[in-house]
């Protein structure tokens, strides 16, 4: 992990994590380490966990789709702006993301799964997909405004 407290950011924290359903339970830790440093409410704080694992587990569940036992790792970088803006990027190397084709299912349709999405677009401002710069494919950027 590395941390930075220089004049542009409060908080930059960044960690890999293995791609695998395995790592879900350390992303939520590394999460909540994260914003018990930060003041805002306990709410808020499940609310930007509960996004944050949504997104890497859309990240193993469908970037890595059809993909076994794999040694690559995602990035997660948890940033906190002077400005009050917190900016939460996801880069990994599996399979390039076609923005257009990220949905969530209807919202009344009653089954368990296909709301991570849905939640992770309830949560935050804003949700924007970039291609990554190498070594990374993909770049999910989340941010809200605290």
């Amino acid at each position: 992990m590395s941390i930075s407290n220089n004049l542009e950011d409060k908080i930059a924290e960044t960690r890999d994590f293995v791609v695998n359903s395995a790592s879900l339970k350390e992303v939520r830790s590394f999460s909540r380490e994260v914003f018990e440093r930060i003041e805002i409410n306990q709410d808020l704080k499940d609310e930007l966990v509960l996004a944050i694992a949504e997104a890497a587990q859309n990240i193993v569940k469908h970037a890595y789709k059809g993909i076994e036992n794999t040694e690559d790792k995602m990035e997660i970088k948890i940033s906190l702006s002077k400005d009050n803006e917190l900016e939460i990027g996801f880069f990994d190397k599996g399979k390039p993301v076609d923005d257009a084709k990220v949905r969530h299912r209807n919202i009344d349709d009653i089954k368990p799964g296909g709301l991570g999405t849905f939640f992770i677009q309830q949560i935050m401002d804003a949700v924007v997909f970039r291609e990554g710069e190498k070594p990374w494919i993909n770049h999910l950027i989340l941010t809200k405004k605290l």
